[in-house]
Protein backbone atom coordinates (compact mmCIF):
# COMPACT_ATOMS: atom_id res chain seq x y z
CA UNK A 1 0.00 0.00 0.00
CA UNK A 2 1.39 3.40 -0.99
CA UNK A 3 2.11 5.74 1.93
CA UNK A 4 1.67 9.40 1.07
CA UNK A 5 4.18 11.85 2.54
CA UNK A 6 6.63 9.05 3.32
CA UNK A 7 9.34 6.95 1.70
CA UNK A 8 8.17 3.84 -0.14
CA UNK A 9 10.28 1.00 -1.52
CA UNK A 10 9.08 0.54 -5.09
CA UNK A 11 10.19 -1.35 -8.19
CA UNK A 12 11.18 0.44 -11.40
CA UNK A 13 9.01 -0.97 -14.21
CA UNK A 14 9.56 1.26 -17.22
CA UNK A 15 11.35 4.32 -18.52
CA UNK A 16 10.08 7.12 -20.73
CA UNK A 17 11.54 10.38 -22.03
CA UNK A 18 9.62 12.32 -19.36
CA UNK A 19 10.59 10.07 -16.42
CA UNK A 20 10.32 6.58 -15.00
CA UNK A 21 7.47 4.54 -13.57
CA UNK A 22 7.62 2.58 -10.32
CA UNK A 23 5.12 0.22 -8.73
CA UNK A 24 4.14 -1.41 -5.47
CA UNK A 25 2.62 -4.28 -7.42
CA UNK A 26 -0.82 -2.67 -7.60
CA UNK A 27 -0.40 0.77 -9.17
CA UNK A 28 2.20 2.53 -11.27
CA UNK A 29 3.51 5.93 -10.19
CA UNK A 30 5.47 8.41 -12.27
CA UNK A 31 8.73 9.96 -11.12
CA UNK A 32 9.14 12.93 -13.50
CA UNK A 33 12.54 13.42 -15.10
CA UNK A 34 13.10 16.59 -13.07
CA UNK A 35 12.56 14.65 -9.83
CA UNK A 36 15.18 11.96 -10.47
CA UNK A 37 17.83 14.05 -8.69
CA UNK A 38 20.49 12.96 -11.21
CA UNK A 39 19.93 9.24 -10.57
CA UNK A 40 19.35 6.60 -13.27
CA UNK A 41 17.68 3.57 -11.70
CA UNK A 42 17.58 0.34 -13.68
CA UNK A 43 14.47 -1.58 -14.68
CA UNK A 44 13.42 -4.01 -11.88
CA UNK A 45 15.55 -2.13 -9.34
CA UNK A 46 13.95 -1.52 -5.92
CA UNK A 47 14.37 2.13 -4.92
CA UNK A 48 13.23 4.42 -2.09
CA UNK A 49 10.74 6.97 -3.39
CA UNK A 50 9.06 9.86 -1.58
CA UNK A 51 5.37 9.95 -2.56
CA UNK A 52 3.04 12.98 -2.58
CA UNK A 53 0.23 14.59 -4.60
CA UNK A 54 1.17 17.18 -7.22
CA UNK A 55 -0.70 20.40 -8.11
CA UNK A 56 -3.12 18.39 -10.27
CA UNK A 57 -3.85 16.01 -7.38
CA UNK A 58 -1.98 13.10 -9.01
CA UNK A 59 0.02 10.69 -6.86
CA UNK A 60 3.61 11.23 -7.90
CA UNK A 61 7.12 10.30 -6.75
CA UNK A 62 10.47 12.00 -6.32
CA UNK A 63 14.03 10.93 -5.59
CA UNK A 64 14.78 14.35 -4.17
CA UNK A 65 15.36 14.16 -0.44
CA UNK A 66 12.56 16.00 1.40
CA UNK A 67 13.37 18.24 4.35
CA UNK A 68 10.62 16.53 6.31
CA UNK A 69 8.35 13.48 6.14
CA UNK A 70 4.82 12.99 7.42
CA UNK A 71 4.10 12.12 11.05
CA UNK A 72 7.35 13.69 12.18
CA UNK A 73 8.45 17.15 13.35
CA UNK A 74 10.65 19.15 10.98
CA UNK A 75 12.29 22.59 11.06
CA UNK A 76 11.09 24.28 7.89
CA UNK A 77 11.16 27.73 6.28
CA UNK A 78 7.96 29.61 5.47
CA UNK A 79 8.17 30.84 1.87
CA UNK A 80 4.74 32.40 1.32
CA UNK A 81 1.76 33.80 3.23
CA UNK A 82 -1.69 33.68 1.62
CA UNK A 83 -5.34 34.13 2.57
CA UNK A 84 -5.73 30.38 3.17
CA UNK A 85 -2.56 29.91 5.16
CA UNK A 86 1.21 29.84 4.95
CA UNK A 87 3.41 27.62 2.81
CA UNK A 88 6.64 25.92 3.88
CA UNK A 89 9.40 24.56 1.67
CA UNK A 90 10.08 20.82 2.10
CA UNK A 91 12.67 20.64 -0.67
CA UNK A 92 10.79 18.71 -3.36
CA UNK A 93 9.51 21.55 -5.52
CA UNK A 94 6.01 21.56 -4.01
CA UNK A 95 5.42 23.53 -0.83
CA UNK A 96 3.32 22.38 2.12
CA UNK A 97 0.28 24.29 3.36
CA UNK A 98 0.01 25.38 7.01
CA UNK A 99 -3.73 26.16 7.24
CA UNK A 100 -4.76 29.24 9.24
CA UNK A 101 -6.46 27.04 11.85
CA UNK A 102 -3.17 25.18 12.35
CA UNK A 103 -1.17 28.33 13.15
CA UNK A 104 -0.93 28.88 16.90
CA UNK A 105 1.10 32.06 16.34
CA UNK A 106 1.87 34.50 13.55
CA UNK A 107 4.22 33.18 10.88
CA UNK A 108 6.64 35.28 8.83
CA UNK A 109 8.02 34.69 5.37
CA UNK A 110 11.69 33.69 5.39
CA UNK A 111 11.60 32.40 8.98
CA UNK A 112 11.92 28.76 10.04
CA UNK A 113 9.57 27.04 12.47
CA UNK A 114 8.95 23.64 13.99
CA UNK A 115 6.14 21.94 12.08
CA UNK A 116 4.43 18.57 12.35
CA UNK A 117 3.60 17.16 8.91
CA UNK A 118 0.45 15.12 8.32
CA UNK A 119 -1.92 14.05 5.55
CA UNK A 120 -5.08 16.18 5.39
CA UNK A 121 -8.58 15.07 4.36
CA UNK A 122 -7.78 15.64 0.68
CA UNK A 123 -4.75 13.36 0.80
CA UNK A 124 -2.26 16.22 0.56
CA UNK A 125 0.67 16.89 2.86
CA UNK A 126 -0.11 19.66 5.35
CA UNK A 127 1.55 21.04 8.47
CA UNK A 128 0.72 22.44 11.90
CA UNK A 129 2.63 24.55 14.43
CA UNK A 130 0.91 22.58 17.23
CA UNK A 131 3.82 20.21 17.88
CA UNK A 132 3.70 19.78 21.68
CA UNK A 133 1.81 16.46 21.72
CA UNK A 134 4.25 14.93 19.25
CA UNK A 135 7.39 15.60 21.28
CA UNK A 136 8.99 12.84 23.34
CA UNK A 137 10.55 12.68 26.78
CA UNK A 138 14.31 12.87 26.43
CA UNK A 139 16.65 10.00 27.21
CA UNK A 140 20.43 9.71 27.34
CA UNK A 141 21.03 13.39 28.14
CA UNK A 142 22.98 14.68 31.13
CA UNK A 143 23.23 17.95 33.02
CA UNK A 144 25.75 20.29 31.36
CA UNK A 145 25.30 18.67 27.92
CA UNK A 146 25.19 21.27 25.15
CA UNK A 147 22.19 20.86 22.84
CA UNK A 148 20.45 22.51 19.89
CA UNK A 149 16.85 23.56 20.59
CA UNK A 150 14.08 25.46 18.79
CA UNK A 151 11.43 27.64 20.46
CA UNK A 152 7.86 26.56 19.66
CA UNK A 153 5.83 28.24 22.43
CA UNK A 154 6.15 31.26 24.74
CA UNK A 155 4.06 31.15 27.92
CA UNK A 156 2.52 34.22 29.55
CA UNK A 157 5.25 34.19 32.23
CA UNK A 158 7.86 34.20 29.40
CA UNK A 159 8.91 30.62 30.02
CA UNK A 160 9.94 29.16 26.67
CA UNK A 161 8.94 25.73 25.42
CA UNK A 162 11.59 24.24 23.15
CA UNK A 163 12.27 21.06 21.24
CA UNK A 164 15.75 19.59 21.59
CA UNK A 165 16.95 18.04 18.32
CA UNK A 166 13.40 18.67 16.96
CA UNK A 167 12.23 15.74 19.10
CA UNK A 168 12.45 16.14 22.88
CA UNK A 169 10.55 18.34 25.35
CA UNK A 170 12.42 21.17 27.04
CA UNK A 171 11.78 24.38 28.99
CA UNK A 172 13.77 27.55 29.59
CA UNK A 173 12.68 29.80 32.46
CA UNK A 174 12.77 33.59 32.10
CA UNK A 175 15.76 33.91 34.45
CA UNK A 176 17.81 31.63 32.18
CA UNK A 177 17.93 34.07 29.25
CA UNK A 178 18.27 37.84 28.90
CA UNK A 179 17.32 38.94 25.40
CA UNK A 180 14.01 38.54 23.57
CA UNK A 181 13.90 35.21 21.73
CA UNK A 182 11.37 34.92 18.87
CA UNK A 183 9.27 31.90 17.96
CA UNK A 184 11.15 29.45 15.78
CA UNK A 185 14.59 30.60 16.92
CA UNK A 186 17.25 27.88 16.93
CA UNK A 187 19.65 28.11 19.88
CA UNK A 188 22.75 26.43 21.28
CA UNK A 189 21.94 25.85 24.96
CA UNK A 190 23.09 23.93 28.01
CA UNK A 191 21.07 21.48 30.07
CA UNK A 192 20.88 22.96 33.54
CA UNK A 193 18.45 20.50 35.09
CA UNK A 194 16.30 17.49 34.24
CA UNK A 195 12.78 17.62 35.68
CA UNK A 196 11.06 14.63 37.26
CA UNK A 197 8.93 14.02 34.17
CA UNK A 198 12.06 13.97 31.98
CA UNK A 199 11.62 17.47 30.52
CA UNK A 200 14.98 19.14 29.97
CA UNK A 201 15.60 22.46 31.73
CA UNK A 202 17.79 24.65 29.51
CA UNK A 203 19.85 27.78 29.97
CA UNK A 204 21.80 30.21 27.81
CA UNK A 205 24.45 30.28 30.52
CA UNK A 206 27.61 28.35 29.92
CA UNK A 207 29.34 26.25 32.56
CA UNK A 208 30.50 28.48 35.41
CA UNK A 209 34.16 28.49 34.44
CA UNK A 210 33.41 29.00 30.75
CA UNK A 211 30.89 31.74 31.51
CA UNK A 212 33.40 33.66 33.62
CA UNK A 213 36.06 33.35 30.92
CA UNK A 214 33.61 34.69 28.31
CA UNK A 215 32.63 37.61 30.56
CA UNK A 216 36.29 38.40 31.33
CA UNK A 217 36.94 38.62 27.59
CA UNK A 218 33.93 40.93 27.14
CA UNK A 219 35.04 43.26 29.93
CA UNK A 220 38.65 43.43 28.76
CA UNK A 221 37.52 44.02 25.17
CA UNK A 222 35.21 46.84 26.29
CA UNK A 223 38.02 48.41 28.30
CA UNK A 224 40.43 48.21 25.38
CA UNK A 225 37.94 49.66 22.90
CA UNK A 226 37.07 52.55 25.23
CA UNK A 227 40.53 53.86 26.07
CA UNK A 228 41.02 51.69 29.15
CA UNK A 229 37.85 52.73 31.05
CA UNK A 230 34.20 51.75 31.17
CA UNK A 231 31.45 53.46 33.24
CA UNK A 232 30.50 50.25 35.09
CA UNK A 233 31.44 49.11 38.59
CA UNK A 234 29.97 47.35 41.66
CA UNK A 235 27.45 50.15 42.07
CA UNK A 236 26.11 50.15 38.49
CA UNK A 237 22.44 49.59 37.71
CA UNK A 238 21.68 45.86 37.16
CA UNK A 239 19.69 46.59 33.99
CA UNK A 240 22.57 48.61 32.52
CA UNK A 241 24.93 45.71 33.20
CA UNK A 242 22.53 43.20 31.68
CA UNK A 243 22.06 45.38 28.59
CA UNK A 244 25.80 45.89 28.07
CA UNK A 245 27.23 42.51 29.09
CA UNK A 246 24.24 40.14 28.95
CA UNK A 247 24.81 38.95 32.53
CA UNK A 248 23.54 39.54 36.06
CA UNK A 249 24.99 42.19 38.36
CA UNK A 250 26.12 39.54 40.86
CA UNK A 251 28.08 37.65 38.24
CA UNK A 252 29.52 40.88 36.88
CA UNK A 253 30.75 41.79 40.38
CA UNK A 254 32.28 38.32 40.86
CA UNK A 255 34.09 38.58 37.53
CA UNK A 256 35.38 42.08 38.28
CA UNK A 257 36.62 40.75 41.61
CA UNK A 258 38.59 38.05 39.80
CA UNK A 259 40.12 40.63 37.44
CA UNK A 260 41.11 42.86 40.38
CA UNK A 261 42.75 39.91 42.15
CA UNK A 262 44.71 39.28 38.97
CA UNK A 263 45.84 42.91 39.09
CA UNK A 264 44.39 43.74 35.68
CA UNK A 265 41.78 46.36 36.65
CA UNK A 266 40.76 48.72 39.42
CA UNK A 267 37.53 50.53 40.27
CA UNK A 268 36.57 53.98 41.43
CA UNK A 269 33.38 56.06 41.51
CA UNK A 270 33.55 56.65 37.72
CA UNK A 271 33.78 53.00 36.72
CA UNK A 272 36.36 50.30 35.99
CA UNK A 273 39.82 50.95 34.54
CA UNK A 274 42.71 48.97 33.13
CA UNK A 275 45.88 49.05 35.21
CA UNK A 276 48.78 50.42 33.25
Amino acid sequence: MIKLGEYNELKVVKERDFGIFVTDGEQEILIPKGSLAGEKPNIDEIIKVFIYRDSEDRIIGTLKKPLGTCFEISYLKVVDITSIGAFADIGIGRDVLIPLKEQLYKLHTGQKYLLYLYIDKTGRIAATTDVDDYLEVAKNYNIDDEVTAVVYEINENNTLKLAVDNKYKALMLKNEYYDYIPMGEELKLRIRRIYEDGTLGLTTRKRKLDEREVLIEKILKALTENGGSIPFNDKSNPEDIRREFNTSKNYFKMTLGALMKQGKVYQDETGTHLKQ
